[in-house]
């Protein structure tokens, strides 16, 4: 993955080149020599955005996957209630 820096200035006078440049990796927008924006790609931003599986992904089962599954019998015991 490659890094390039533009200078604001250099970004507003050819967005083009920046768009073009964050195909091989984010793209680094300076202003006085420090980096205040990161052009990225729409896919290398969802990859950045989906790192972590939401529950509905872990839980979620392939349609094609069987698996046993025996439950143990649940036993409850239970007492009178005491009113007094």
């Amino acid at each position: 993955m490659q890094k390039r820096t533009f200078s604001s200035y250099e970004f507003t006078q050819n967005p083009s080149e920046a768009k073009a440049a964050s195909q091989f990796g984010p793209v680094f927008i300076t202003e006085q020599g420090k980096p205040t924006h990161v052009l990225l790609t729409i896919d290398d931003y969802e990859q950045l955005t989906q790192l972590e599986p939401s529950i509905l992904d872990l839980l979620k089962m392939p349609e094609d996957e069987d698996f046993d599954f025996e439950a143990s019998k649940l036993e409850i015991s239970t007492k009178p209630a005491d009113f007094d």
